[in-house]
Order: C-alpha cells, then structure tokens, then sequence
C-alpha cells in the first residue's frame, strides 16, 4: 500500500527538524509543494532549502501545485467555516489524483508542514478527506515538527506558562470576542487584523514575532500599550515589503505582586 507522510518542518530554519523527521525524508519517493502564488514563492524556496540541507531518497520527485484560493473576507463564524471546509474539500479533489497518479503502489509521498502538523494547520483534515471517498488507498503517519509557537516563546527566552497557570492558544478572530476568563497567558494564532490593538485588559506585556526561524524574523516585546502602534507599523511594512506575512504573539496579562 502507498504511504504517505505528513512532516512537520519547523517555523522555518531547517535546523529545526527533528532526527525523526530527517529520516523521514530519506524515505520518500515524491514531495507535494502547493505553492500559494508568486508572493509566496519563497515559502517553495524554504522547502527547497530543506530537501538540499537533508539526506533524501536518490531519485526523488518535487511535485509542486498551485493551492486553491480560499474566500478570505470576514464571512462570520459560520461563513468562515463554511470557506474552509470547501477550500478542504478542493484541496483534497487535486491532491487525491496527484497521489494515485505519482505515488506507486508501494511508494512514499510527503507532505513538509509549517510548525507541527497538529497545531492550526490544515493538512491533516485534507488527508482524511481524501481517503473519505474510497477512490484511492493509503496508510499514512504523522512527525511532529517544532511549532512557531516553541519558536517564538525561544526566541524571547520566556515560558509560555507560569507556575499553577495555564495558556491558551486561540486565534485572532476569537480573541475578537474578548479575553478569555480564568486565563492570564494567551497565544495569539492567524491574526491578520492586528486583534491586539483592541485589548482593553490593563497591564498586558505582548511578545511578538514575524517569519520565525527564517533570516527574516522580526521580534518586539515589551508593554502592549507602548509597542503595540509599533508593532502594527513594522508589520505593515514587512508585508508590503515581502508580500506575505506570518506572525504570532503571546498577550501576558501581569499579576498582582
């Protein structure tokens, strides 16, 4: 039976990838890229990088796809999963015939995931969407990878918890709704709004970080009423600069001494 491999690369530097998931790429016979348009072009180049950095199979193939444009405009909760779901779907109809049609029988394709494969992304949810229809057989597994949430609580040199407290990982639309109670620590993911500049919380400190481990990372820190016009600014103008941007931050409301 064919297997596939879904393999989690790290935030970007390819000296983040585990020993496992090195191996793992000496296994494969073909590597699927969807490739999210000229803009992002660079995020190939990285994947590239990492297959030149690494021991691979002799003879394999990069197959390179142009991803399926997803409805981004604020559609509300419902709406938004709505969208996804269907850019899932579409997703799933191109991959399942490049995997019948590229992967032999007993042949090993890969997926090389951002961060870890488990942690906001979608790649998993595709997988099980196309073995959902029975029109093509695999068995597949999963290699954890190191997350842009590890990347950027190391890059600050900080803990993501404090002790007897719990985080919370969420995303920008969600935080949209207000701060969560019962939690001082919150990990902000796929916020392409700059949600932090409407937190009202008093004394929240927000560490920041864009296209972590890769050569152009960008961190701020410090109080979130004092950096976070900075913040928005220098985001600004790393997006208009590259033509893409990913970012993620931790709010840290601060205790009472």
């Amino acid at each position: 039976m064919r297997k596939i491999l879904v393999i989690g690369i790290g935030a970007g530097d390819p000296e983040q990838l585990t020993l496992e998931a090195v191996r793992a790429l000496g296994e494969v016979d073909v590597f699927f890229v969807l490739d999210k348009g000229a803009q992002k072009h660079d995020l190939v180049g990285l994947r590239q990088e990492i297959l030149r950095r690494h021991p691979t199979k002799s003879g394999h193939r990069v197959v390179e796809l142009r991803d399926p444009d997803r409805d981004r405009s604020d559609l509300g909760t419902a709406g938004y999963v709505s969208a996804v779901d269907d850019w899932r779907r579409r997703r799933a109809e191109l991959l399942r015939v490049l995997i019948r049609d590229e992967v032999p029988e007993d042949g090993c394709g890969a997926f090389l995931v951002w961060g870890d494969p488990a942690l906001y992304d979608s790649t998993l949810g595709v997988v099980e969407e196309m073995l959902a229809d029975g029109t093509v057989h695999f068995d597949y597994a999963v290699i954890p990878g190191v997350s842009s949430v590890s990347t950027l609580a190391a890059r600050h040199r900080i803990g993501l918890n404090r002790v007897g407290r719990p985080f919370q990982v969420t995303t920008g639309r969600l935080l949209a709704q207000g701060w969560p109670s019962e939690v001082d620590d919150l990990v902000v993911m796929l916020d392409a709004h700059c949600t932090f500049t409407r937190v009202t919380e008093p004394g929240v400190d927000i560490y920041w970080g864009a296209y972590l481990g890769t050569p152009d990372e960008i961190l701020v820190a410090g109080p979130l009423a004092e950096v976070g016009p900075r913040i928005v600014d220098v985001r600004r103008a790393a997006r208009e600069r590259k033509g893409w941007i990913m970012d993620t931050y931790l709010l840290r409301r601060r205790r009472p001494e």
